[in-house]
């Protein structure tokens, strides 16, 4: 299982925060009060608990390692975590080790991003596209 935590710098102040997984509320920092960047992992057990339990809208990741469409559009599902901060968690799936995340959602093709707000897919993406195709599809469903 994906770890509950892991630790996050503040891209305002530099200060090392933890931040869960899982969390009713949104994070921020400890020290300065900015909102963190939330990027997680989850897997067939987590996936329940990091995405559908989430309180803001999710962009899931569909991958796998050896994708190298998925490679590729990595970075970029990782910045949406920066760049939404506060707004939006961004959780990690590989598919390999998530088949039943991988069934349940339908992801014949990988990389497949799913947007989930309130435990429901509001939105999917199929393929790596550019990052301004990407920042559209989430601004859609962030506010």
């Amino acid at each position: 299982m994906a770890s509950d935590s892991q630790i996050v710098t503040c891209p305002s102040c530099g200060t090392k925060n933890r931040v869960p997984v899982a969390a009713s509320g949104k994070p921020s920092c400890a020290s300065c009060k900015a909102p963190l960047p939330w990027l997680t992992i989850a897997d067939d057990r987590s996936f329940a608990k990091v995405v559908l339990e989430s309180k803001v809208p999710v962009l899931v990741d569909l991958w796998a390692p050896w994708c190298g469409p998925c490679r590729m559009v990595s970075p970029i599902v990782e910045r949406m975590a920066a760049q939404y901060a506060g707004r939006l968690k961004v959780t990690k799936v590989n598919v390999d080790e998530s088949p039943a995340v991988a069934r349940d959602y339908d992801a014949m093709s990988i990389p497949t991003l799913l947007l989930v707000k309130g435990g429901k897919v509001v939105d999917r993406m199929v393929g790596a596209v550019p990052e301004t195709q990407l920042t559209q599809f989430v601004s859609r469903s962030v506010t």
